[in-house]
């Protein structure tokens, strides 16, 4: 008689929650009965829950891998040391990092460097027409984009350098992400390697 109350509540819960129910039952002549049920829908839930843990925060992750791993300016070192040039950007992206180089012949490649060990996952030639302007803006410039970042270190954990190559305001421009999250911008200059917080970042 109890069995049947359990099946009876289990078939119930199922058709009323909208999913397919599991249920196991446990009983004697004279002992307490004992069900356990799962739906489809908390499997459902439980399945979104990793996803959106996995997904998380692109900053938080960021930060993870630099802080555990390869920095900005070994993750360029290593780049350079595989496609020969002159970089001009590095970005912590999808879980590598992402070294633009501009090498001879005007010729653009991206360079992915594992966080955790600094090797090269992969690199590519791009398709970019700025190589002049870029060549013009760093024309007698002694900071290079390691250096930057290099600089930038002290400030928190490096997790982009950009050369910024419009108007009279030419720099390395440098994201920072504290342990909490909280993020900064920064200026570095192309021939002091002077870092100072970025005006747009107010």
């Amino acid at each position: 008689m109890k069995r049947n109350i359990v099946i009876a509540v289990v078939t119930a819960a199922a058709l009323v929650g909208g999913g397919t129910a599991t249920a196991l039952a446990v009983a004697g002549d004279d002992d307490d009965t004992t069900s356990v049920t799962r739906t489809d829908d908390d499997r459902d839930d439980r399945s979104e829950d990793r996803s959106d843990d996995r997904d998380g925060d692109d900053d938080d992750g960021a930060v993870r891998a630099a802080a555990g791993g390869v920095t900005a300016a070994e993750a360029i070192t290593a780049a350079l040391k595989h496609t020969p040039g002159t970089a001009v950007s590095a970005e912590l992206d999808d879980g590598s990092w992402e070294v633009d180089v501009l090498a001879g012949g005007d010729t653009w490649h991206t360079v992915r460097i594992a966080p955790d060990s600094g090797k090269v996952l992969g690199a590519q030639k791009d398709d970019e027409d700025d190589a002049a302007e870029v060549r013009a803006a760093l024309k007698g410039a002694s900071v290079t984009a390691g250096d930057a970042a290099k600089a930038a270190a002290a400030k928190g954990t490096v997790v982009s350098v950009d050369l910024d190559d419009d108007g009279d305001d030419r720099g390395w421009k440098v994201e920072t992400r504290a342990s909490g999250g909280d993020e900064r911008d920064w200026s570095v200059g192309l021939t002091t390697a002077s870092v100072t917080a970025d005006r747009d970042d107010d």
